[in-house]
């Protein structure tokens, strides 16, 4: 029998972003999903960052990186787009909710959505 290996990736959570989507995931009351961040075309910029919640299993290519329990997913087309990234979550009077800061990321739009 072989074993097949997952690739892993280059992204990552702080504990703030950790903490959150356990949090998320207790609420909704589900231990079967993983984080997953992707990017997309769109936006202002070329391109854009989803992120969610997948109860999907892991696709041919995915690579995973497990955080206290938390699997962050990145299928492989995100990947190179990505890596070196640390998603956050901030909770100020300002704003709130997960930020992602991507050293690959040449150029981005004033809302802070897409890049380029």
């Amino acid at each position: 029998m072989t074993e097949t290996s997952v690739a892993t990736h280059g992204v990552s959570l702080d504990d703030a972003a950790i903490a959150k989507a356990k949090s998320l995931m207790e609420q909704e009351g589900r231990d079967d999903l993983r984080l997953r961040i992707a990017v997309q075309p769109g936006g202002c910029s070329g391109l854009i960052y989803q992120l969610y919640f997948d109860e999907r299993p892991l696709m041919e290519g995915d690579a995973v990186r497990e955080y206290d329990g938390l699997e962050l997913v990145v299928d492989k087309m995100s990947k190179p787009y990505l890596e070196g990234a640390t998603i956050s979550f901030v909770d100020t009077i300002e704003s709130q909710g997960f930020k992602i800061e991507n050293p690959n990321a040449t150029n981005t739009c004033s809302c802070g959505q897409s890049f380029a």
